[in-house]
């Protein structure tokens, strides 16, 4: 039985380019973020990799990172399930703000603590704690159970709510998960055995 499970997040978005807090906010991808979320399909492709069914939040990157990918594979038609259970971490006031910007009014420190802290949350925005307390519910209701009745599943997200994903999956203390950088649309392959747990994975970033 093939239990893979693969992950990745969005290519670069218009809001990542600009450097601005984006969290729920929609933009679109970058001419960049396109061409990233091309090459993952590609990489994908490459491995010989095919799957049964897709997840993705309800975020406009996110999907639109999923349907290249799919295009990629010659899969268009795969069912997709898209929930904003899936959403990046909501990043509150901080939202639509330069980060160079929120610097200058809360100070480094602060700012520094509200990205890299796992349990404080920024002003009205959720810790990355909180985003987890959303994303894991949703993983074991959800995606474990298609993975464990064999179904290969791609899951197209974001930086944070693939965070709390790895996190679990790879058993990572809240210290290493918050060193972990994920790279804009480079896929994390999975394979789980029959109780959910990690036998191999490889990032396919690069």
């Amino acid at each position: 039985m093939d239990r893979l499970l693969v992950l990745c997040r969005h290519g670069e978005s218009e809001w990542n380019k600009l450097n601005l807090f984006t969290g729920w906010k929609d933009p679109g991808l970058t001419e960049k973020g396109v061409g990233e979320a091309i090459a993952a399909g590609r990489k994908l492709k490459a491995k010989g990799l095919v799957f049964d069914l897709a997840y993705t939040s309800a975020l406009t990157r996110a999907q639109k990172t999923l349907d290249l990918i799919l295009t990629e594979l010659g899969q268009t038609d795969l069912p997709i399930t898209r929930d904003q259970a899936l959403n990046e971490r909501d990043y509150g006031d901080l939202s639509g703000l330069n980060k160079d910007e929120a610097r200058q009014k809360w100070g480094d420190e602060q700012v520094h603590i509200w990205r890299r802290s796992f349990d404080v949350p920024p002003p009205g925005g959720e810790s990355l704690k909180d985003t987890a307390a959303r994303v894991l519910p949703y993983y074991d209701a959800h995606i474990l159970p298609d993975v464990l009745a064999g179904k290969r599943v791609i899951v197209s997200a974001h930086g944070n709510s693939l965070r709390a994903l790895i996190m679990k999956l790879e058993k990572l203390s809240p210290e290493q998960i918050l060193k972990r950088e994920l790279a804009t649309g480079a896929p994390i392959v999975y394979r789980l055995d029959d109780k959910g747990e990690v036998i191999a994975h490889e990032d396919l970033a690069g």
